[in-house]
This record gives structure tokens, sequence and C-alpha cells, in this order.
């Protein structure tokens, strides 16, 4: 009943032993994997993957740090022609950890605005990057009147994450939580009700500096349990049926 809503299957790190970590993935108890992409080519592996194994489903978007408009049309309209293969729209969002002047920050909340047009017209959830930029993105989306949120690895305080949950977005957890007080923090904060898994693999795991796979979201579940004082097993479905509320049939 794990469901590991954001991970980065094709990255180079899988290229050797992908049917491997999907198999170590299913024997963990992952059912859904979600790949999400980063670019168009990223994205076309992504969804070539998705029809090969029943585990995984695809997301498709351009990573936040890409500021080409033309890259953002050519997305929107492949997202338009694949949408009915597709489990979300993502990896979109905001980054101002690496895009620091005004300028880019702008064509940023310019080519998501349009992916959250995308997302009503569609009706496919977002799955949203915001790193050092957790307070800006909830604040774009609520002004776009944005409503199937998911939120990757929030990095900002649980008071702005309360924001968020108000609206009905949810949070995705990654095993790196076993090391981040700050993401301990988020999920005492917040309501189970609001949670959801990830990886992110290859990156966020148990261990900094050691490859993450997706049968790691395993680590996430049991540290929520252990945060919020409750059998895993409740967790578990708790969060199974968070995942079926935002995603739906598409996984």
């Amino acid at each position: 009943m794990i469901i590991d809503t954001h991970a980065h299957l094709t990255s180079k790190e899988f290229s050797r032993d992908l049917d491997q970590c999907i198999r170590a993935a299913k024997d963990s108890g992952v059912a859904r994997i979600v790949t999400v992409s980063e670019d168009l080519e990223d994205a076309k592996a992504a969804l070539r993957l998705s029809r090969d194994s029943d585990l995984v489903r695809a997301g498709v978007g351009l990573f936040p740090t890409i500021l080409d408009r033309g890259q953002a049309e050519e997305m929107y309209r492949f997202i338009r022609e694949k949408m009915d293969e597709l489990a979300c729209i993502g990896e979109v969002g905001l980054d101002f950890w690496k895009v620091k002047d005004h300028e880019g920050r702008e064509v940023q909340k310019e080519i998501l605005s349009g992916f959250v047009e995308l997302s009503k017209e569609t009706g496919l959830p977002l799955n949203c990057h915001s790193r050092s930029a957790g307070r800006h993105i909830i604040e774009l989306l609520l002004s776009l009147g944005a409503k199937k949120v998911q939120l990757h690895a929030f990095d900002a305080r649980p008071g702005t994450a309360l924001m968020g949950e108000e609206a009905g977005f949810f949070f995705s957890i990654p095993p790196s939580i076993v090391r981040s007080r700050q993401k301990q923090r988020l999920v005492r904060a917040l309501r189970l009700e609001s949670l959801l898994l990830e990886s992110d693999a290859p990156v966020l795991g148990p261990e900094p500096g050691v490859r993450n796979e997706p049968k790691n979201t395993r680590i996430a579940l049991e540290a929520i349990a252990e945060i919020k004082a409750l059998p895993v097993e409740q967790v578990e479905e708790t969060i199974f049926e968070n995942s079926r509320r935002l995603y739906g049939e598409r996984i």
C-alpha cells in the first residue's frame, strides 16, 4: 500500500540496475512509483518507463531552474497530448536557492502559472518543488486557485506549511526525515491526512551521500508513525488513502 509519489527513476544513477531497484521496491511493499521528469527528453523517458513497468507511473514537467519559455510551451503541448497516460504534472515549481535574481524568479512564476492553468484544465495534480521558496509558492498557488497540489520535500517552516494544509495541499515526506529536524517538525505540525510518502530517489535518502532508492520510502513511513505515535499499519493505510484522494485512478 506504499505509494512513492516522487522519484527520479530516469536518473543516470539507475542506468545499470533499474529493474533490480524496482523489484526491491516491490519487495518492500511499494505498490506504485511516480517518476517525475525535469525536461522534455526526461519526460519521454519517464513515459516509456511507465509503459514498460506495472509499478511505475509518469509525471511530466519542467524543472524550475530551466528558465526557458519555449521549453515550457513545448511541455504544455506534450502534457495535453499525453494527459491520459500521466499521473501528474511534475516536477514543476519555484527554486529560489539557485535562482536568486528578480527577473529569473519572475520567469519561474510565469512558467509555473502556466502549469497551474494546465492542471485545472486537465485535472492532473501538480507535483511541486519549492526549495527556499515555500511561502512564495503557496501564496502563488493560492492566488491562482490551484486545487490538486503536492509539495515535495517542503523545506519551509511548519507555520508556512499550515497555509497550504488549510487549502487542502499535500506534503510528501522523504526518507531523509530520519536525519532532518526540519522534516520532523513538519510532520509534527501537519495532520496525518495531509501527508504523502516519497523517496526523491536517488537523493534525500536516510544516509547522506548514499544513493537513495524507492524501497526506502518505507523508512519515511516508519518515521512518520513514530513521530505521530501511531501504528505503522494505520499510518500506511491513511497515507495510501491520501494518495488516492490526490491522484485518483491515475496511480
